[in-house]
């Protein structure tokens, strides 16, 4: 029987710092996460090994990757394939939804 989960932010135990509260819902083929960084946060230059996506919920900062230079403010979406270097600076408070692969489900599509 397929099921159907509910959960909300606030229910979900935080995994970050003073800098970012991580917020994440496993699934099977990846996670989805909530990242809330303070402003001033800078994110030095790394990369995964998973795809990514993320969504700028609210705040404003800078990424910076291969391209150049990314504003980033509410409404932005960002796609990163696996091992795509990137770094940012978040100016303000910022929240980011984030949809993160399993590697798995990148190696066994559909």
């Amino acid at each position: 029987m397929t099921e159907t989960c509910r959960f909300h932010w606030d229910a979900i135990p935080s995994t970050g710092d003073s800098k970012a509260d991580r917020r994440e819902i496993p699934g099977r083929a990846g996670s989805l996460k909530r990242v809330a960084v303070a402003a001033g946060t800078i994110a030095e230059r790394h990369a995964h090994d998973f795809e990514q996506f993320f969504l700028v919920q609210a705040g404003t900062g800078v990424l910076t990757c291969s391209q150049g230079e990314i504003q980033l403010y509410p409404g932005v979406v960002i796609h990163f394939e696996p091992n795509a270097w990137h770094s940012a600076r978040f100016e303000t408070d910022t929240v980011l939804i984030e949809v993160n692969f399993a590697q798995e489900a990148l190696a066994h599509p559909g």
